[in-house]
């Protein structure tokens, strides 16, 4: 068995090989920190922090690095706007980034590296490719000569000359060829600037990934990922840097997530049709979101609306409520949610009543991250377990056997997914449940009794108290939240 990806340079599903065995070295590109991401931007950072956990999840020794841009010209025209200075928006929008994400579920990458901790490695780097004669110093800017890497395109798949007859490319003093890009930037007054060997200034943006991406994974490093939107030209100029500078591979493995629409249209802050994450989070709940962003391929372009996150809301809400229910029926015997759980390539899974949801999980997420066919599995298993809940509130003893190890296994498969859920089994916990497990009895003793003025009232009251009661056939079920 081994797992599977799209491969953006070969453009085709292809088997998942590491440069070393049982270990992953992984980049994605972060966030260029001069305003709030949108959902667009969060969503292709829970895709790899969530491909990441997966990995982990198959048994790999997974290092993730992701990277902040944090000088910039967006940058510096934002500091302009709100009056402050650059690096107090970087650390502005940082900090508003992390708490996004982690409202969302995400773990912290193990390394992130930001760009203004590294120019010296970004200095040594371009005076390597000048050296090498790939690149030019013009008027104390640098550029990189596109003709003199002879792989330029690859990723793209398009030639120099589609490109200079597809691109629009404004000419600019000192330019040698229209797509030589930026390496290093003359300083202007009142901007950030570095020493150089050209003079005071600043990185081009795209210098930077080539740079901390191999300064902490090394060349040939197994997976780069990011958007549909980076492929060109940041990832094409990223190859054209590290591969022209030190040789060889630069990445084995490309991937990358596709784009959120909004209506007809891609998102774009340039077309003002985006959605800000921290918005969505306040409105809709991180959990759901984390819900909406992963549920489809991570390939695919992907709606939001309101009746999208709608259906996500009410998908991620029966969850919720089963857990809510078992955790009252199964009181002390309630399992514990796993941390960070492993099922290694090659390790059979051991049988049991969840055994097969935990197959068909991995059999689609192996298949290049299936997501729909791993949530399609924790949906099922959520079916049975509601079954197992109904015949254990009627006393069925193999129910609730049954019952304790679907439980188990929904939240290994949601902890790998991302979703935590409280689950406590406490002493104050079974007070409760005893509590509101004795009103219900007495509204079934009224409702047998025809006293059903007596039992809307014990109703209403629980209602009051935030419980919601459920008529079953096999009797009463109850969860505490909202009513849907």
């Amino acid at each position: 068995m081994t797992i599977k990806i799209f491969d953006s340079m070969a453009r085709d599903v292809i088997p998942f090989e590491t440069r070393e065995e049982g270990k992953v070295a992984m980049y994605c590109c972060g966030p260029t920190v001069y305003n709030y991401i949108h959902i667009g931007n969060a969503r292709t950072m829970l895709w790899f922090e969530f491909i990441r956990r997966y990995l982990d999840f198959r048994g790999y020794d997974v290092t993730y690095v992701m990277n902040y841009t944090d000088v910039d010209d967006k940058i510096i025209e934002r500091a302009k706007i709100e009056k402050i200075p650059p690096e107090g928006i970087t650390q502005k929008y940082t900090r508003a980034f992390e708490e996004d994400l982690a409202a969302m579920g995400a773990e912290t990458p193990d390394i992130v590296s930001k760009a203004t901790d590294h120019i010296g490695d970004m200095v040594a780097a371009i005076e390597g490719l000048v050296d090498k004669g790939i690149a030019y110093e013009s008027d104390g800017n640098v550029w990189y000569s596109v003709e003199a890497f002879e792989g330029y395109g690859k990723l793209s798949g398009r030639t120099l000359e589609d490109m200079r007859a597809g691109e629009r490319v404004e000419p600019m003093p000192g330019k040698r060829h229209p797509l030589d890009f930026s390496l290093w930037k003359t300083a202007k007054d009142g901007e950030p600037s570095w020493d150089s060997p050209w003079g005071p200034g600043r990185p081009g943006w795209h210098i930077e990934c080539s740079v901390m991406s191999t300064k902490y994974l090394g060349m040939d490093f197994d997976v780069h990922g990011g958007g549909t939107d980076l492929i060109f030209p940041h990832h094409e100029n990223e190859i054209a840097q590290a591969e022209g500078l030190l040789g060889g591979e630069f990445v084995r493995h490309w991937m990358h997530a596709g784009m959120v629409q909004m209506g007809t249209e891609k998102m774009s802050k340039s077309l003002g049709n985006v959605v800000l994450a921290h918005d969505a989070i306040e409105t809709f709940g991180g959990p759901v979101l984390r819900y909406w962003a992963l549920s489809g391929s991570y390939r695919s372009q992907v709606a939001f609306s309101e009746s999208v996150i709608a259906d996500s809301t009410a998908a991620y809400e029966r969850w919720s409520t089963f857990l809510t229910s078992a955790q009252h029926s199964l009181g002390t015997d309630m399992p514990e949610a796993p941390d960070h759980p492993r099922r290694p390539i090659g390790e059979a899974v051991p049988k049991g009543p969840g055994a097969e949801f935990v197959i068909r999980f991995i059999e689609s997420m192996d298949e290049d991250f299936n997501s729909a066919g791993s949530f399609a599995a924790v949906h099922d298993l959520v079916r049975d377990a509601n079954r197992a809940l109904e015949a254990t509130h009627a006393g069925d003893a193999e129910a609730r056997t049954r019952l304790i190890d679907l439980t188990s296994t929904f939240l290994e498969l949601t902890n790998v997914l991302g979703f935590r859920f409280e689950v406590s089994a406490g002493a104050s916990d079974a007070l409760v449940a005893g509590l509101v497990e004795f009103l219900i009895e007495m509204r079934e003793k009224a409702r047998a009794e025809k006293a059903f003025e007596r039992a809307d009232a014990i109703r209403d009251k629980l209602t009051e108290l935030g419980v919601v009661a459920e008529d079953t056939p096999s009797g009463t079920r109850w969860r505490i939240g909202a009513s849907t």
